[in-house]
């Protein structure tokens, strides 16, 4: 039974259009044609729920920092969590070095050239394994993001398209001699044509084909996604200072921002127990406050099941004194405010920092 009810002539129709189409307008993105399976992965797993515009501005220092997956493998994760700077999910950025580091111990110190095996890597889910077996080994499965899903949905006018049939439409769907090629103009179409609001389906190369078009549903397609309101928190944190210098805590890496630094912190129940939680955490760092806490600018950041407000105060302390970027232990450092560090930090706590900046007595700075 044909997965898809496109007839043989109909989907090879659609496949020569589509591609067609990808060969004529795609865009000119730096991972466009590439042919290395580490460079195709990192792009790949930067792109994972980050925008391309982002995604523009990371990708080609990253391989100037990391050229290859031996480089990658050898790195101290601090240094890798800096590269990631800016691009959030930080954990793609550990689980990169990890299959990196797999990757190594192989015996031909090669990626896997399958789809199987490239599963077998941490943060490989089905759609990143799928878009490097097509589009670096030419392995005919395939890679449903977003953009596919929505590209799908509407070519069938299909209102709720579950992970199954998702999955057997587009593997159906794949073009066996361009695997690679198709995944990214199905990519491609969804995101520049195909889009959620106001779909440019006269421009569309498969409109011709395209069961919502015809029925008058490509704006209802797909239906909205149910998700669980993210849990709203209030976040004390301590901006601990000695001169120049504030105090940094290493995340544990099993959570969230696993791995990164950021400042010493609290959940309270209210921005009014922010003040009283800074103290706290001065005395919880072995330091003592010389200056009353004050309260810094809040800020909020939206993580996929958080909403987060940072309460942030600063405490000026006194404690057992120690050099410009020395560390306390391998869980806490002292960093110049006003100097670049190394360690790397959550865009939240950059803000942070900027605002303490801002409103540190000039004879500190």
């Amino acid at each position: 039974m044909n997965p898809t009810p496109l007839p043989p002539k109909a989907l090879a129709d659609v496949r020569l259009a589509l591609l067609a189409h990808y060969d004529r307008a795609r865009r000119d993105l730096p991972w466009r044609g590439e042919s290395d399976p580490y460079r195709i992965l990192v792009s790949e797993v930067m792109l994972q729920q980050t925008r391309v515009e982002t995604v523009l501005g990371r990708y080609g220092p990253w391989l100037e920092r990391f050229p290859d997956l031996e480089s990658l493998a050898a790195a101290d994760e601090d240094d890798v969590l800096k590269a990631w700077e800016g691009l959030g999910y930080y954990r793609r950025a550990r689980n990169l070095r990890r299959a990196a580091r797999l990757v190594r111990e192989r015996p031909d110190g090669s990626m896997p050239s399958n789809y199987a095996d490239l599963r077998e890597l941490p943060g490989l889910g089905e759609y990143t394994a799928g878009a490097v077996a097509s589009i670096a080994f030419g392995q005919a499965v395939p890679a449903v993001d977003g953009n596919v899903r929505r590209v799908l949905s509407r070519l069938f006018d299909e209102p709720d398209p579950k992970t199954a049939w998702l999955r057997s439409r587009a593997a159906a769907m794949v073009d066996p001699d361009r695997p690679g090629d198709w995944n990214q103009a199905l990519m491609e179409l969804g995101a520049t044509v195909c889009v959620p609001r106001s779909p440019r389906c006269e421009e569309c190369p498969l409109s011709a084909w395209c069961a919502a078009r015809a029925n008058g549903t490509q704006h209802e397609r797909p239906g909205p996604i149910r998700r669980r309101a993210p849990r709203r928190v209030t976040i004390a944190l301590g901006v601990l200072y000695m001169g120049r210098r504030v105090l940094l805590a290493k995340r544990p890496s099993g959570g969230l921002l696993g791995g990164m630094w950021a400042f010493p912190e609290r959940e309270v129940g209210g921005p009014e127990e922010a003040l009283e939680a800074a103290r706290s955490l001065a005395e919880e760092a072995g330091l003592s406050a010389i200056s009353a806490p004050a309260a810094l600018p809040t800020c909020e950041h939206k993580f996929t099941h958080l909403h987060v407000r940072y309460v942030p105060c600063a405490v000026e302390v006194a404690g057992t004194a120690v050099g410009e970027d020395a560390s306390v232990s391998q869980m806490a450092a002292w960093v110049d405010a006003w100097q670049p560090t190394r360690l790397a930090l959550p865009v939240a706590q950059q803000r942070v920092l900027e605002s303490f900046r801002e409103r540190t007595p000039a004879e500190i700075a």
